[in-house]
């Protein structure tokens, strides 16, 4: 069967694990605590944070399939689809999730800053891989927000509780950045491959027919996720990845300035600008100077 679970409520996703509702907008689950269920394929309408604790098999996760290894972290955000298709076969789940309702959030500093936390839309290959410290750190905060589920409902239970998710995400910012570094041959070689692309790309005549690349097209061509793919450039270079795009356009730019057959307009054509005045403003903005005037000062 490939039918897929509209899950837009806390509670549904409960049920289907045969878990008790604690509370409407919020929900913390041992999935080993559950009883042993069928595989399905599931659309949640909330925000999800699963701790996979042990090797479990291909989970089927944005675009592709992926093989959750112990101490793996994955954040999903209200809209997307996790699972596998029913095949009829019955498992136990292990491991921790964490649901929680965008309504949890409204009006809260969190509320207004989730956006921020970009690995919400990474793609299944870009998860993060705790250490034995971190799963613990991790562990900690859950055990924080489910015994505040446990406890009698007061003025300060959203606050503790929203704090708490809070910290996980924080924490997990910091364990992002540790793994952006014990990767980092696996990043410069993707930033080799980024600067390849850029390379094989205004060599042609893609930028008149296409524009300047976005980072969104360029992410896609490396197989990452835009976010993941901006997050890791920022990293390693500290410029964000449109920074980067267009500090190789004014690149380029200066270097078919001296070619005084060329108007600025068709340098500008050349580079991917629909419109001259947007090229002459961000090489403005980036060298100090229009490129008119670059030219004549270089040229003279």
């Amino acid at each position: 069967m490939n039918d897929l679970l509209a899950l837009d409520h806390i509670y549904q996703y409960n049920d289907l694990l045969g878990q008790q509702t604690l509370h409407p907008l919020v929900s913390v689950i041992d999935l080993s605590a559950c009883p042993p269920m069928r595989h399905s394929r599931q659309r949640l309408g909330f925000y999800t944070i699963f701790l996979k604790d042990v090797k479990c098999g291909d989970l089927r996760y944005g675009r592709g399939y992926y093989d959750y290894q112990e101490g793996t972290l994955v954040f999903l955000a209200p809209g997307q689809v996790v699972g596998v298709e029913d095949n009829g076969e019955v498992f136990q789940p292990k491991g921790w999730a964490l649901l929680f309702h965008p309504d949890l959030l409204r009006g809260t500093s969190l509320g207004r800053n989730i956006a921020q936390y970009t690995f919400f839309s990474y793609e299944s290959n870009e998860a993060l891989h705790l250490s034995e410290q971190e799963r613990a750190v991790v562990l900690d905060t859950l055990h924080n927000i489910s015994t505040e589920l446990h406890h009698a409902v007061d003025k300060h239970s959203r606050t503790l509780i929203v704090s708490n998710i809070e910290l996980l995400l924080n924490y997990s910012v910091r364990f992002y950045e540790r793994q952006f570094i014990t990767r980092s041959n696996v990043n410069r070689d993707l930033l080799s491959g980024f600067e390849r692309l850029l390379n094989d790309y205004f060599q042609g005549d893609r930028p008149q027919l296409e524009g300047v690349p976005s980072v969104r097209w360029c992410a896609g061509q490396l197989h990452l996720s835009a976010n993941y793919f901006g997050d890791m450039v920022k990293k390693e270079t500290g410029k964000s990845a449109q920074e980067y795009i267009q500090l190789k356009v004014v690149e380029l730019a200066r270097e078919r300035l001296f070619d005084t057959t060329q108007s600025i307009g068709e340098i500008a054509y050349g580079l991917g600008f629909r419109y001259p005045q947007h090229f002459t403003r961000l090489f403005k903005r980036i060298v100090g100077m229009s490129p008119n005037d670059y030219r004549t000062a270089r040229v003279d």
